[in-house]
């Protein structure tokens, strides 16, 4: 059997800037050859693709924290989506907070996500559609609500605001939603995404292993931050880059020497060439 890679993608295998690194490139497209690599990502298809655009996927990949897993033909092999009315509660309730947030989903049966963002953003927000300016998928809503497939609703702001409205928000819907408030690295602040209560990547890890005929004790992850907890807890080796947070280092059966801008992950991956 092949062993099976599956990295997170910023701060993990991304370096600091976005970009790929040609060492990484190498040694990933030269072990597709005997073994099957993937990510497990908060992005969507469309950014994966375009990021690794010269990295060859060979096996199904987690996106969107874990509620997407889609192979890199576009076929769907899981979606975990969001009800509609509790995401238009979810609204609801944040606009009591003074804050809209994002909505990500899909239009009819396409693999394309819709990215729709309020009339109302914070400084926050304002920095994060900055990164998708001319991108197709990005549509004003007004007022902002949710669509019939919805994949996640994500709140951008600082800590002070979102912290009260997550405890808010499982006072309300308890055990419906999946609840995940993370640091933004990029530009500062942090992002609470609401998903699917399956719709992370521990539960799409256990679907991916099922669905190639693995055991999840051999497969290894790669991550970073605390949306990496749940997958490292169930993988027989996971791997925390040098810049990861503490938190998941505790997690970690390796702690590797280098960070994302010292192609850690490549630097691993290299010892099964």
């Amino acid at each position: 059997m092949k062993q099976l890679f599956i990295t997170d993608l910023d701060h993990t295998l991304l370096r600091s800037d976005q970009t790929i690194s040609p060492f990484t490139t190498k040694v990933w497209n030269s072990l597709t050859k005997n073994a099957l690599l993937s990510v497990a990502t908060a992005r969507s298809f469309h950014k994966v693709k375009e990021f690794l655009v010269d990295l060859d996927l060979n096996s199904p990949m987690i996106l969107l924290d874990g509620s997407m897993i889609v192979t890199p033909q576009k076929k769907i092999i899981d979606l975990k989506l969001l009800n509609k009315e509790i995401s238009d509660a979810i609204i609801d309730e944040g606009i009591k907070f003074g804050i809209y947030p994002f909505v990500i989903g899909l239009e009819d049966e396409s693999i394309e996500e819709l990215f729709w963002y309020p009339a109302v953003c914070n400084e926050y927000q304002k920095q994060v559609l900055l990164n998708y300016t001319n991108d197709p998928r990005l549509r004003l809503k007004e007022p902002i609500r949710a669509m019939k497939r919805v994949l996640k609703v994500v709140y951008f702001g600082s800590f002070e605001t979102l912290s009260p409205l997550t405890e808010h928000l499982k006072s309300i819907f308890h055990d419906s939603v999946e609840y995940k408030l993370s640091p933004e690295n990029y530009g500062g602040g942090w992002f609470l995404t609401l998903l699917h209560p399956e719709g992370d990547k521990s539960h799409a890890i256990i679907t991916v292993a099922n669905h190639l005929g693995y055991d999840t004790q051999d497969i290894t992850v790669f991550g970073d931050s605390v949306n990496d907890i749940g997958m490292f807890q169930l993988c027989g080796n996971s791997i925390a880059v040098a810049n990861a947070l503490d938190e998941l280092k505790l997690h970690a059966s390796e702690v590797l020497p280098h960070t994302n801008d010292e192609d850690a992950v490549a630097k691993y991956m290299a010892r099964f060439l």
